[in-house]
């Protein structure tokens, strides 16, 4: 496994290095991308059985829409209200670093499996924040984790925001 592949399955075993790589290539944008579709499909695809083909496609519009403004909302919070001395960022490297977070979410096409849905659901979305936390904090250039738990959680309200939203249109995911 080399290249892209390798570069997912990094990012989602949490190697900084690969979130320091993905942050400085402006070409991983759309491999960012990529991995945020994957990630969304694998929900959608795991969902399936409540939500049909209509939920597959939600699901990715969602993912997509969502990872764009969370992205933005993470760069205003992290370069205007917790920025260090050394927080040096743009709005394309938080693009890449989320997307690349994203990874762990593939998995959830798993929710497939009726029995360990829910425990699938939660721990994939539980695996997806942590690597948000680790992606956000060398996208931000932090020295520590406390600032990058910080931006995420005061950005959070965006997000669950978004997910109320995707509810309401559509329903609740099976847990």
């Amino acid at each position: 496994m080399t290249g892209f592949p390798m570069r997912m399955w990094r990012a989602a075993m949490l190697h900084p290095d690969t979130y320091e790589e993905v942050e400085a290539d402006r070409n991983a944008t759309p491999q960012a991308f990529v991995v945020v579709i994957l990630s969304a499909l694998g929900l959608g695809v795991g969902a399936i059985e409540n939500h049909g083909a209509i939920g597959v496609l939600w699901s990715t519009i969602h993912a997509v829409v969502l990872w764009y403004i969370w992205a933005f909302v993470t760069y205003m919070i992290g370069t205007r209200l917790l920025p260090t001395e050394h927080t040096e960022a743009d709005h394309g490297e938080l693009l890449r670093t989320i997307g690349f977070s994203s990874a762990p979410g593939i998995l959830r096409i798993l929710m497939l499996v009726p029995p360990i849905s829910g425990a699938v659901f939660f721990i994939c979305t539980g695996w997806m924040l942590v690597a948000m936390v680790v992606g956000v904090r060398h996208a931000l250039d932090y020295v520590g984790t406390g600032r990058a738990i910080a931006v995420c959680a005061i950005g959070f309200p965006v997000y669950a925001f978004g997910l109320l939203t995707s509810v309401l249109l559509l329903g609740p995911w099976p847990v």
